[in-house]
């Protein structure tokens, strides 16, 4: 059985994001680095899900769906679907 972990979690972040409001999106680690660059350097070219915040800026990234979802549990936040 392969054991999953949690990549990064973004305490600092989690706490600006003002709402209760989140949304789970794959994306790839280059992309997060370009559009938010006050994240922690990452592996570049890898996908993780990402719980981001209703202000945009990512809590949780994890290699695996479940954990992110977790987080969202964690932080006490509602899960919505972009469309």
């Amino acid at each position: 059985m392969s054991e999953h972990k949690q990549i990064l979690s973004l305490q600092d972040t989690a706490s600006s994001n003002e709402g209760q409001i989140a949304y789970l999106k794959k994306v790839c680690t280059d992309d997060l680095a370009k559009n938010f660059p006050d994240l922690p350097p990452m592996t570049p070219g890898i996908t993780v899900w990402a719980l981001f915040g209703e202000t945009g800026h990512p809590i949780i990234l994890s290699d695996e769906r479940s954990i992110a979802l977790a987080g969202a549990n964690e932080h006490e936040l509602q899960i919505v679907t972009l469309h």
